[in-house]
């Protein structure tokens, strides 16, 4: 016999269609307004290691995920699963401490809800962070890369089924997923700071295991320059609402077969101890610059 679910609950494996998230939306917009009225400007999620941002958001108010309405806890190692709303550089935010994944078992309409989230609290842009294996071999631990373009390989789509026409269109429009007025600032603000900032493509995979160094090589091939497990829905999402969209992943580990050597999370998290203040810098410029 199964056990039933706790009462407001997430359902992790009923399918949430774009039709579904207008009232779902509604009910986390709710949740935020009961304790700010903060509206931000622009939102970042923040990946796995990457976290340290949230110390600089001043006059922050912290929503952990679980207080959130049809939200779980964050699961993934490095993410403290919570909502941050307050002003960075003057400027005001919305920001997302970890995310969902697909791996955790979570439907693709939860896993874009926070991006869709920053929409629907009033935010005309977004910054997707994360952390990645390096496809492309100059791509050492530690370098940080602007994304210019992505390839979606984990098999799913938040936009499948009925669709919300009040929330985006059909069939959205992805010649320009990352934004490249917004990766231009990206690029300015790492100038600026003295940090470098590669360009380059992110593969998204389902995980939650790391990669055989053939699929390595056959990323390498398809003209991918890092692979993570995130990030590519919800920036199908977040344009789908018409967000402007740009991020950064962290390469925290050259990829299978590069180095011979086995592959870990603790690697993931302790380059990105180590790079993430540099982000910080940047995206904190980069935000107070717009």
């Amino acid at each position: 016999m199964s056990t039933p679910p706790v009462p407001g609950s997430p359902d992790r494996a009923t399918p949430l269609s774009p039709a579904a998230q207008p009232e779902r939306l509604a009910a986390l917009v709710a949740a935020v307004r009961a304790r700010t009225d903060l509206v931000p400007r622009v939102g970042l999620v923040l990946g796995s290691g990457l976290g340290g941002l949230a110390d600089g958001i001043e006059d922050s108010v912290a929503i952990p995920f679980e207080a959130m309405p049809g939200w779980p806890g964050a699961t993934a190692p490095g993410h403290a699963g919570r909502v941050l709303l307050g002003g960075l550089g003057g400027v005001p935010v919305v920001a997302f401490q970890g995310r969902f994944h697909l791996y955790e078992g979570h439907e693709p309409g939860l896993v874009v809800q926070p991006a869709l989230l920053c929409r629907q609290l009033g935010a005309t842009a977004v910054v997707l962070t994360n952390a990645a294996g390096g496809v492309n071999p100059s791509f050492g631990p530690g370098t940080l890369m602007a994304i210019t373009d992505h390839l979606n390989l984990t098999g799913r789509t938040p936009l499948a089924g009925p669709n919300a026409d009040g929330l985006g269109p059909r069939f959205a429009d992805l010649t320009d997923a990352w934004t490249p007025r917004l990766r231009e600032h990206l690029h300015a603000a790492a100038d600026a700071e003295g940090v470098a900032l590669a360009d380059g493509v992110y593969v998204g995979l389902l995980g939650p295991n790391f990669e055989t160094p053939a699929e390595v090589r056959m990323l390498r091939t398809l003209g991918a320059d890092a692979v993570g497990m995130s990030t590519v829905l919800e920036a199908i999402a977040a344009r789908w609402v018409g967000l402007e969209v740009c991020g950064v992943s962290l390469v925290t580990n050259a990829g299978a077969g590069y180095t011979g050597q086995p592959l870990t999370h603790e690697e993931v998290l302790a380059v990105g101890e180590e790079a993430g203040p540099r982000l910080a810098r940047v995206l904190r410029r980069f935000v107070a610059g717009l």
